[in-house]
């Protein structure tokens, strides 16, 4: 008989029912023939402090069907518990106490428990002729995750969410499987909540794999060789370049990723190879594998103007990101697309209707935009969303360009991004001032003043653009986010 309990050891009891802990739960079952119903084998389940998501006790016990021939050999394959298993285990009415002790009351919480679990514990306490235990809230982590942080693990089973953080394979025991359910969880709450914080104050897209082939369009799943080639034989770590640094990342510390990130944001206005979309001496593994892109005749080097731009050399690769993941970039003859408008008419000046986490304003302007850099900004639309639904995604695609009717021109908006400066903010978009006699001066800002900038980025000024595009899916919303790396204010 496998019987474990941690719960309030001091006491020798569980917790009384209805207390404010979380129970995280799980039931292993039978697999059913045609026309039997389910029979639970296992229960097991976890307390957890609400405000710290701490494990504060646990109880699982294998259960002995009233039928051992209803354990099939289907059955066995999925959870592995034997007839020999359970031949000595408890019945559920020997356990039906403690069970109810542990669910009635509490918030209940689980990976698809809605669908299954709750159904086979209420069906479990019907057959004994017993009142089912009674939540005062759910948590099903399947359709929390799904709407929260998307497919973005395929199809969002435990197994998959699992192998995608890194956490090890299902076993399919109910307590092992309730930690690991506690365990993602914590992780795609970490993962959004660096996303929210750093979405304009860090683009992604200065973070990729040193391995960036492009993968093949299955649906944004690399095969088990390319994955095992973005790994150093070495040290078993993986490659991640940072802002045309190569550092070796511990992949399985997510705490030194953060470190990095800290590092990248210090010094953002420094010039890099892999924002010009240039390969840095000896590192013949970055995304420009090919020659790099020429000045072009902006006078910014790897920034291309419109016309300048072949349309049918635009793609949209997905290429490895850290754990697992992917991300799509946008890529002109197999380089970054980075591109610059001269003399953009300022439509809506800064905006200071949303903050960042810091309670900064997330600084963007609004430009009218011409005819040519319309084409190109809605070919890269349309490429990149298509590369979007290959990857498995459902975020609801947002186009970057506005078109305002007939007689007026499309508009898009430019990221003006904001780094950590001790207590204040700085601007990692390059500002400068273009007088009438063509003499360009760059302007110093020694704190973050939005003011400030609304008063020089008014409407009706002029503007010259340089900019990136970076593919974003936060929140089941996904599009082309336009970053300003440098702009030039024309003085009236």
């Amino acid at each position: 008989m496998e019987i474990e309990i941690e719960m309030e050891k001091e006491k020798g009891s569980v917790p009384e029912a209805g207390g404010p802990e979380i129970a995280f739960f799980d039931v292993e079952t039978t697999v059913p023939r045609s026309g039997s119903s389910y029979a639970l084998l296992e229960f097991g389940a976890v307390l957890v402090c609400p405000r710290r998501l701490v494990e504060v006790g646990s109880y699982s016990t294998l259960i002995r069907p009233g039928d051992l021939a209803a354990i099939s050999a289907n059955s066995v394959r999925c959870n592995g518990i034997t007839r020999d298993a359970v031949a000595s285990a408890p019945s559920f009415v020997d356990v039906a106490d403690v069970v109810f002790t542990i669910l009635h009351g509490r918030v209940w919480a689980g990976h698809n428990i809605v669908r299954f679990d709750c159904a086979r514990i209420r069906e479990a306490f019907a057959e004994i002729g017993r009142a089912a235990p009674e939540p005062k809230g759910m948590i099903d982590t399947l359709p929390l995750l799904t709407q929260r942080f998307g497919r973005r693990a395929g199809d969002m089973k435990m197994a998959s969410l699992a192998n995608y953080f890194g956490l090890g394979k299902q076993k399919h025991r109910s307590l092992d499987d309730v930690r690991m359910n506690l365990e993602v969880l914590k992780y795609c709450a970490t993962v959004l909540f660096l996303e929210s914080s750093l979405q304009d104050v860090l683009p992604m897209n200065t973070l990729v794999y040193d391995s960036t082939v492009a993968r093949k369009q299955d649906n944004g799943n690399a095969s088990h060789n390319e994955r095992e080639a973005e790994v150093d034989p070495l040290s078993n770590q993986k490659k991640i370049s940072f802002i045309g640094n190569t550092r070796m990342l511990d992949a399985d510390d997510p705490s030194e990723l953060v470190v990095h990130i800290e590092e990248m944001k210090l010094d953002p206005l420094r010039e890099d190879a892999t924002m010009h979309g240039q390969s840095p001496p000896n590192s013949p593994d970055m995304l420009c594998a090919t020659s790099a892109p020429s000045e072009g005749s902006s006078g910014f080097a790897g920034f291309l103007e419109p016309d300048e731009v072949s349309t049918h050399c635009i793609s949209a690769p997905i290429a490895p990101f850290y754990q697992s993941g992917h991300k799509i970039f946008i890529h002109h003859k197999d380089c970054p697309l980075q591109l610059c408008c001269m003399g953009l008419r300022i439509h809506f000046g800064i905006s200071t209707r949303f903050q960042d986490n810091s309670g900064r304003p997330k600084l963007n302007i609004v430009v009218d935009i011409p005819e040519n850099l319309y084409k190109v900004l809605d070919v890269c639309d349309h490429i990149a969303q298509k590369s979007s639904q290959e990857s498995g995604s459902t975020s609801q695609w947002r186009s970057a360009v506005r078109k305002n009717g007939h007689s007026n021109p499309p508009s898009i908006r430019l990221h003006i991004p904001t780094v950590a400066n001790s207590d204040a903010g700085i601007y990692s978009t390059e500002i400068y001032k273009k007088e009438p006699t063509g003499n360009t001066q760059k302007l110093v800002f020694s704190k973050f003043d939005a003011a400030e900038l609304e008063s020089l980025f008014s409407p009706g000024k002029f503007v010259d653009a340089f900019f990136y595009i970076d593919v974003y899916d936060y929140q089941q919303y996904a599009g082309l986010r336009l970053v300003a790396k440098r702009l030039v204010l024309h003085s009236k």
